[in-house]
């Protein structure tokens, strides 16, 4: 009878925890990707510079305003990747994105990831074309990065092969909107 009550006991407060953390997730569900916790610009003894890997990017702001956010992965045509080649540069450029945004721009990767994570590829003809993009970007102040190959598979070692550019829908596509899907 005594083990029968302990095993009761325990199955209750077991499901008025999981009610009360359901009750509470639904309610508060922001409250799991706050970015309030992230660390923030720090400044340095040399000059009172903003250390650049903690410094906080403009499209930050734009997180907290705009909701349709959308990462776009510019493929290099001229260099005739194979699919599996042009699938993981993508991967590398993605990747190498997000981790140069965590903790500059946490609330922007918070927007892009509750937007279901919008990736659109499209093609460009020229590494010249793929750097003035990567300057049209930079003067809106849109976030880029590019992967450069190390080259020991089908291309040439430090080719610039994929840029991934992620920021508020409407920018991004002011950005690549013109260039032709993949």
């Amino acid at each position: 009878m005594m083990m029968a009550l302990t095993w009761l006991s325990a199955i209750l407060v077991g499901a008025g925890c999981l009610a009360l953390g359901y009750y509470f997730g639904a309610r508060h569900p922001a409250r799991l990707f706050d970015s309030s916790t992230a660390p923030k610009a720090s400044v340095t003894k040399s000059g009172g510079k903003k250390n650049r890997a903690q410094e906080s990017l403009e499209i930050e702001k734009l997180a907290d305003v705009l909701e349709d956010f959308k990462m776009v992965l510019v493929v290099r045509n001229d260099l005739k990747m194979g699919k599996g080649k042009i699938a993981a540069q993508c991967s590398h450029a993605t990747l190498g994105l997000y981790k140069k945004l965590l903790n500059r721009a946490p609330k922007a990767l918070n927007r892009w990831e509750m937007c279901g994570q919008v990736k659109v590829v499209v093609k460009i003809e020229s590494e010249e074309d793929l750097l003035n993009l990567q300057g049209r970007a930079k003067s809106i102040h849109i976030p880029t990065h590019i992967v450069i190959d190390a080259g020991r598979t089908q291309i040439a070692p430090n080719s610039r092969t994929v840029m991934a550019v992620l920021g508020p829908a409407d920018m991004v596509d002011d950005v690549t909107g013109g260039l032709k899907l993949l």
